[in-house]
């Protein structure tokens, strides 16, 4: 009898969980609307960066982002030096050690009268300690969660049922990435707000690019920014919780992150971070910058409600007119790389019209996303026999890195998105080579017209490729079997199967490739 009455409790709280899956998220239609301030004139910041943008007419200017802890502290000095306001638009911002670090930034910026704006997909959103309802309780910083599920920090069986029942809604998400301080300085690439980012975690780090612009496509950066906060799609987090005692929480709050922060300044990471600053780009440091016409691109906040492909709410178009000007050469690099059909004869296409094409993306090795990489696989033969040059990162580097590490990396693996076509023109953004980015994604990026920045972007290629850092995968023409050719101790080598991958990715991959899974990686 027990063991029944068991069975009907778990059936009746697997109903409810259903029922409540099941409800509409109320509408966000009636929340304010904000948009971005003027630029800022009034700052020693703004005032260089003017007089920079004011010998450059019509022009943007970009500095580089390489270096994981450079592209923290620029982010921290930025917000350091804001007086205006703030705006973030981010895919993830966690709550770990570097998250908490520009959490306490942020706080400070508002206390002294910054106005701060952060927009976050909802997928991977998480509020241990309540510190993003405590930040919301400021009353110059208010929080956005964009697509979000119905409850807060559901349990996986809610997930996994508030999914199921609206797969169609949440799997679409907001994958754009930028960083705006005053209207007249932005951080625009790849990089998420999380240790993984910025070489700061245990886990796997992620090889990225950003770029600071200052001109502007600043302004078109905010632009964009307000369509998305003020979208449908975007509800202000307070509508979703049921935060109460808002004075006390943010009491608490800034305990937390005082002694989260004291925690980081003490650690060695932040010392080599202080260390390698002197030698990288801030936006308030004189010095040099890549100028050159620029448009920031982003697909319409719409885009995620639409059933069928409307290219134009989205960026792909730009990206493809941009890539079909090519008449010598175009570098690709992304973490994932599943061109579809189409895009596989667009690519061999262009090799045949005397392009050369080369992509660096992951190796089954190098990547935790063994479905991505088996959608890879299922075109890898067709790109390497229509003369596509390929490249996949090795999991361990030869470059040094255990410096920027708090404990033992797991790995590397490659997140960086750039185009860069004919040694001039350079997309750097959000948007992956799949079909995941091109449908049912939200991405953003900058196209610009500037040989100084398409080389700098063009080395960062040209290192990751090296033998030692890379495989490049070769197609042998009378057997037609794939080989790896890399260096190791200074001795070429080729493998005959996927390298440094376990048994267990390969035999997944295997698997994966049966399925019909194309549109939704």
């Amino acid at each position: 009898m027990r063991a029944d009455r068991r069975i009907v409790a778990y059936a009746f709280a697997a109903l409810c969980l259903l029922l409540q899956a099941c409800g509409s998220l109320p509408p966000s239609t009636d929340k304010p609307e904000s948009h971005h301030l003027a630029p800022a004139a009034d700052t020693p910041s703004a005032k260089y960066t003017q007089a920079e943008v004011d010998k450059h007419q019509n022009q943007s200017g970009f500095r580089l982002l390489t270096l994981s802890t450079n592209a923290l502290l620029s982010r921290v000095t930025l917000v350091d030096h804001a007086k205006h306001s703030i705006d973030l638009q981010y895919y993830i911002f966690a709550n770990d050690m570097t998250g908490h670090l520009l959490m306490q930034h942020l706080l400070t910026a508002a206390d002294r009268g910054v106005r701060v704006r952060i927009l976050i997909d909802d997928n991977n959103f998480t509020d241990e300690d309540h510190l993003f309802d405590a930040l919301n309780s400021h009353p110059n910083i208010k929080v956005r969660l964009f697509n979000p599920l119905q409850t807060r920090n559901p349990s996986a069986l809610s997930r996994a049922t508030q999914f199921m029942l609206e797969w169609r809604r949440l799997n679409r998400r907001m994958h754009n990435k930028s960083f705006i301080v005053d209207n007249s300085v932005a951080i625009i690439g790849g990089r998420n707000i999380g240790d993984a980012y910025f070489d700061a975690g245990s886990d796997t780090h992620f090889r990225d690019l950003d770029v600071v612009a200052i001109g502007p496509v600043v302004q078109q950066a905010s632009a964009a920014f307000d369509d998305y906060w003020n979208c449908d799609a975007a509800y202000p987090l307070k509508s979703l919780t049921n935060a109460d005692d808002s004075a006390q929480r943010l009491s608490v709050a800034r305990q937390i992150l005082q002694g989260k922060v004291r925690a980081y300044k003490e650690s060695d990471y932040a010392q080599t971070a202080l260390d390698e600053l002197p030698n990288g780009p801030t936006a308030d440091r004189r010095g040099a910058w890549f100028w050159g016409e620029a448009e920031l691109v982003a697909d319409q906040p719409e885009k995620i409600e639409t059933s069928q492909d409307v290219p134009a709410l989205r960026i792909g178009p730009k990206l493809k007119a941009m890539i079909d000007g090519s008449q010598h050469q175009i570098l690709a690099t992304t973490p994932y790389f599943i061109p579809g059909d189409e895009g596989t004869e667009h690519l061999t296409s262009l090799v045949r019209r005397g392009v050369t094409v080369k992509v660096l993306t992951n190796s089954l090795a190098s990547t935790d996303e063994t479905a991505a990489h088996a959608g890879y696989v299922h075109y890898r033969k067709s790109l390497l026999e229509g003369g596509v040059m390929l490249y996949e990162l090795r999991p361990s580097t030869g470059q040094n890195q255990p410096s920027t590490t708090l404990g033992k990396s797991s790995g590397v693996s490659l997140h960086a998105k750039t185009i860069v076509v004919d040694d001039r023109q350079v997309f750097i953004g959000s948007l992956n080579m799949d079909q995941r980015s091109k449908l049912l994604n939200t991405e953003m990026g900058i196209i610009v017209d500037s040989p100084g920045l398409a080389q700098a972007v063009t080395e960062f290629f040209n290192t990751a490729a090296l033998p030692a850092n890379a495989f490049q995968v070769t197609l042998d023409p009378n057997s037609h079997r794939l080989g790896w050719r890399a260096t190791d101790d200074g001795k070429d080598v080729i493998y005959h199967e996927e390298p440094e991958a376990n048994t267990k990715k390969r035999m997944e991959v295997t698997f994966l490739r049966m399925l019909p899974i194309d549109g939704l990686l």
